[in-house]
């Protein structure tokens, strides 16, 4: 009982304590009875064997190595010591320098900024502690700072300061122009790409996690690598910093030194001026280069841990595997060396041992990648047979709805010295007729065809041959519109379009045919020309469903309601195409569409015959056909048909509604056929190009008359005529 009571006092007083109030009885340590003093002195074994523990699991290593830092920036440091540190800094550099080249990722080492700041700091305590030695005690000989300083002093200065001076200066100025400031770059880039991509690497985590490809736990460790990486390279940004400033505090300790040291040693120590300089300063370029070249190999192995963010592997190996990975690169080297031996007043030996040694190198890793791909083309399975696949039945129903052929004479027009000017034509093409014509022309396919002549093209409409032409390419087509014979020296020919009579001239002579008024033209405007009367002949037939559609859909917002009205409550989307087409086959431009679909409303509440819509479509366009069929005068020339013909049609109309056709007796055609002709060249040769103006009633069958043997002569009706227009008769039918 008593031993139970004595250990329940024992855990009480350990949780309450002495003197807390509660009136228990203070507890002894287990030393205390054990030794039956009970006089509760400390348990020194105890507390030795915590420090041990403490000091072997490295909790107290770094917070005392620290403190020891910051005593040697207060305290004076004895020479002996100052050896030591200045060892333990060169081999703690070295250190840090071996474990970035080995570790395989910045991020098993990302102690690497705090390791860079306590280096940094060392560094600059051991420049204090040596500065306070060489101030203080630099009067009485080189070995005033310790001997690690004297030894760099004299084995790198070579008895001489000034070697000394000017390399402490290059140390220093590699250190800070080109390995500092590279590294804080890489680390400025690096810290702010990381930072950036973050957004993106989280949602990508989220995504693998939300589709189940990976579970929490991996997804948490996933979020911790991204964090840790981003903290690793925004300390690296910032720690970057101190080696950067450790290389300017280097210059200005360097130059405090020396002109400090000379100051003491000639006012208080009553040394000469070449004495105080060759003892001061040779202590000072010791103890820069004693800390510089540490402060180097910290540098260097700050640029190599940020150079090596993107490495899977360790430095060593990466360079190693990425070398020999391309022996060509080495043999090329050795051949430069072998080259450079060879020269004369080179050096023969250290070239040719290069040469040798990288030509051998390069050989063996060739001839072991070769055993390497034999190998596992040996091993490798048989790959399968690739079946060519066979083409969709469906490419073979496509067609393309205009397309060019060109011999091969003339694939010099899209991919010659003169630029694509055929090609650039074409483009031009297009939108001129979409702004013209409100018809937005269909892509043109072109493509070269060994079966033509050399100089032949071909145009195809919906894969069927619409026209075709030779050229010359490096000629110029020269024509007379008055129709008058050419006089320039050239080959006769036949212009292709409209078949005038021309003649292919060389271009030297073209201001000389310009000069006569004659029309020249070089051979891809001959195409263009030839191409854009085909697609004006054939724009109703190119007008599909489609792109009906997409001319509806293309029209501005205030239109929508109209089109909704109108289709299909009182029309249908193909009797619109229908009505386009028809003012499309007599080169009416459907540009203003809204006019258009306003005249196909109107039309609609009184019929159905999309016939008689067009006519009255027209008739809302009265101004625009009048304007674009005036002469240069601004009239219009007419030609009027006799009371006569008109009642010849009208007799001859047939059938109601969509039945309606022309029933004229052979005879009769042929004798208003002839008249026509006749009446509509005599005009011609007067310069005219009128009208022929008819009654409402008959125009559309008087044009389908007319335009099997003049496509391009404009029948109009009265209705037709606006009321502003100035018109002019010439004749009569």
């Amino acid at each position: 009982m008593a031993d139970d009571s004595g250990g329940r006092r024992q855990a009480v007083a350990t949780s309450g304590g002495p003197g807390d109030g509660r009136g228990r009885e203070p507890a002894t340590t287990g030393a205390g009875a054990t030794g039956g003093g009970g006089g509760g002195g400390p348990d020194l074994a105890g507390l030795w064997q915590r420090l041990n523990d403490t000091l072997r699991n490295g909790e107290l290593g770094l917070a005392l190595g620290v403190i020891a830092i910051l005593v040697v920036l207060i305290l004076p440091m004895p020479p002996w010591l100052l050896d030591i540190m200045l060892a333990l800094s060169l081999t703690f550099s070295t250190l840090v320098l071996m474990t970035v080249i080995y570790v395989r990722r910045s991020m098993e080492f990302n102690s690497f900024p705090m390791v860079l700041l306590i280096a940094t700091l060392l560094r600059l305590a051991l420049n204090l502690a040596s500065t306070r030695l060489i101030l203080a005690n630099g009067h009485e000989g080189t070995d005033a700072a310790g001997q690690v300083i004297e030894a760099f002093g004299g084995f790198i200065m070579g008895g001489n300061f000034i070697i000394g001076v000017i390399v402490f200066a290059i140390l220093v100025l590699v250190n800070f122009m080109v390995i500092t400031k590279g590294a804080t770059r890489i680390a400025e880039v690096s810290a702010r790409f990381t930072l950036d991509a973050m957004p993106g690497k989280q949602m990508a985590i989220d995504a693998d996690l939300s589709t189940g490809l990976i579970d929490e736990a991996e997804a948490r460790t996933r979020r911790e690598d991204m964090q840790k990486e981003a903290d690793f390279f925004g300390a690296m940004d910032g720690a970057s910093k101190f080696v950067r400033g450790d290389a300017i505090a280097g210059i200005l300790i360097t130059v405090i030194n020396i002109v400090g040291g000379m100051i003491i040693g000639m006012v208080q120590s009553g040394l000469s001026f070449s004495e105080a300089a060759d003892v001061y300063t040779r202590l000072t370029v010791g103890d820069g280069l004693i800390t510089q070249i540490p402060a180097l190999i910290v540098s260097v192995a700050a640029g190599i841990m940020v150079a090596k963010g993107g490495l899977k592997d360790s430095a060593e190996s990466t360079l190693v595997e990425q070398f020999s990975a391309y022996p060509r690169a080495l043999g090329m080297s050795a051949g430069l060396a072998v080259a450079l031996a060879l020269l004369p007043g080179t050096p023969f030996l250290p070239f040719m041992m290069l040469g040798v040694g990288a030509g051998s190198a390069a050989f063996l890793l060739d001839r072991k990648a070769r055993a390497a791909a034999r190998v596992a083309a040996e091993t490798a399975p048989a790959e399968p047979v690739a079946q060519v696949a066979e083409e969709p039945i469906s490419t073979a129903l496509r067609i393309d709805l205009v397309r060019l052929e060109l011999g091969y004479g003339l694939l010099s027009l899209i991919n010659g010295g003169a630029s694509t000017r055929l090609t650039d034509q074409i483009k031009a093409l297009r939108r001129a007729l979409a702004m013209e014509m409100g018809f937005v022309m269909p892509s043109v396919r072109i493509q070269d065809n060994m079966q033509l002549g050399a100089n032949s093209y071909v145009l195809y409409i919906k894969e069927v041959e619409a026209g075709r032409g030779d050229l010359r390419p490096n000629m110029l087509l020269v024509m007379d519109p008055r129709g008058e014979d050419i006089t320039l020296p050239g080959e006769k020919t036949t212009e292709p379009t409209f078949g005038l009579p021309a003649v292919w001239c060389d271009p030297a002579n073209r201001e000389e045919a310009m000069f006569r008024g004659y029309t020249v033209v070089d051979p891809p405007t001959v195409i263009t020309t030839h191409l854009t009367e085909l697609v004006k002949d054939h724009m109703a037939e190119l007008l599909s469903f489609a792109e009906t559609q997409k001319l509806l859909d293309e029209l501005e917002k205030e239109q929508q309601k109209l089109i909704a009205d109108l289709i299909p409550g009182q029309i249908s989307l193909n009797g619109v195409q229908r009505v386009l087409q028809n003012l499309l086959a007599e080169r009416i431009s459907i540009r203003d569409l809204p006019t258009i679909l306003e005249g196909i409303s109107e039309a609609t509440s009184s019929t159905r015959n999309i016939l008689l819509i067009t006519e009255h479509v027209r008739t809302r366009l009265a101004r625009q056909l009048c304007d674009a069929n005036v002469n240069p005068e601004g009239i219009v020339s007419l030609v009027t048909l006799s009371a006569q013909w008109e009642q010849a049609f009208a007799q001859a109309l047939v059938g109601q509604g969509e039945e309606r056709q022309l029933s004229m007796p052979p005879s009769q055609l042929q004798e208003f056929i002839l008249t026509v002709r006749q009446t509509f060249e005599r005009f011609a040769m007067q310069g005219e190009s009128p009208v022929l103006l008819t009654s409402p009633g008959v125009r559309p069958y008087v044009r389908s008359i007319i335009e099997r043997f003049r496509p391009t002569t404009v029948v109009m009706s009265q209705n037709e005529i606006h009321a502003k227009a100035r018109i002019k008769t010439l004749g009569q039918i």
